[in-house]
């Protein structure tokens, strides 16, 4: 009579591989997350000073004045920018963008909402300070905010 060997795995170490794998996910996703949001924040101080240059540009070419809005610079003349990219941090929203009220000379800033996703800054005063707290918005303006 020939005995019968079984080969492979019992039910139990397959529970035992699965109750690892799970461990070592739970240990893996959090600090993928954290990388996430780091490349977020580069692509985003990265936009952001390519939009600055662009607003710079846009203030040489058109007789010392900012845009309106950032859209003005996908349709000014010479055109400085294809497309507005979008805030990494709020979700199909482009980079918010206020200029001050009036005055001379005149100030701008554009930010991203940041990794809390909400927006701290409000605007810019005519001395150049912004309004609200930046929180960690990551922002570029020519006014006097030393923290951007």
């Amino acid at each position: 009579m020939r005995k019968h060997s079984w080969k492979g795995f019992t039910l139990i170490e397959l529970m035992i591989v699965l109750v690892v794998i799970a461990i070592l996910l739970g240990v893996v996703l959090p600090q993928f997350k954290g990388t996430q949001d780091e490349a977020n924040m580069q692509r985003a101080k990265s936009e952001l000073r390519t939009l600055a240059t662009a607003v710079e540009s846009y203030y040489i070419h058109n007789s010392n004045a900012l845009p309106s809005a950032l859209s003005a610079l996908t349709s000014a003349s010479p055109r400085i920018v294809n497309a507005i990219p979008n805030d990494p941090f709020n979700a199909g929203s482009s980079y918010t963008y206020y200029r001050d009220p009036g005055g001379t000379p005149i100030y701008y800033v554009i930010f991203s909402y940041g990794p809390g996703r909400t927006a701290g800054i409000t605007g810019i005063s005519t001395a150049g300070a912004l309004t609200g707290t930046q929180g960690d918005d990551i922002c570029v303006t020519n006014g006097t905010a030393t923290t951007c």
